[in-house]
């Protein structure tokens, strides 16, 4: 074993550094915090990634929240329940008929090129 290294050092004298007892410990110390530790970088890049996702989420539903403040802000005042009762759930009066008329996008879209 020594003769084969030794021959490979003469060759390429670089592996002399990398042939000595420090450095090999060094790089299986190096090489097991990197891929096998329950702290290993790729466990915290994913576990980093994950966080950055959260906070994505965190400010998303932030800012719903400060909408849905602001829907009910408005629905306090006077008249907007009833306005957003009827047009949402189409509520409506006792003596009230109701008639939804639906248009389809695409039936308006045709009907105007066929005008042109």
């Amino acid at each position: 074993m020594k003769k084969w290294y030794q021959n490979l050092v003469e060759k390429r004298p670089f592996l002399k550094f990398l042939g000595s007892k420090y450095t090999l410990v060094f790089l299986f110390f190096l090489s097991w915090l990197l891929f096998f530790d329950n702290c290993s970088y790729l466990d915290h890049r994913e576990l980093n990634k994950q966080i950055n996702d959260l906070q994505d989420n965190k400010k998303y539903y932030q800012n719903e929240i400060k909408k849905d403040k602001q829907k009910i802000k408005n629905l306090n005042q006077t008249g907007q329940i009833e306005k957003y009762a009827r047009e949402k759930y189409y509520m409506k009066k006792d003596s009230e008929d109701i008639y939804i008329i639906d248009i389809e996008k695409d039936n308006v879209k045709d009907s105007l090129l066929e005008l042109e």
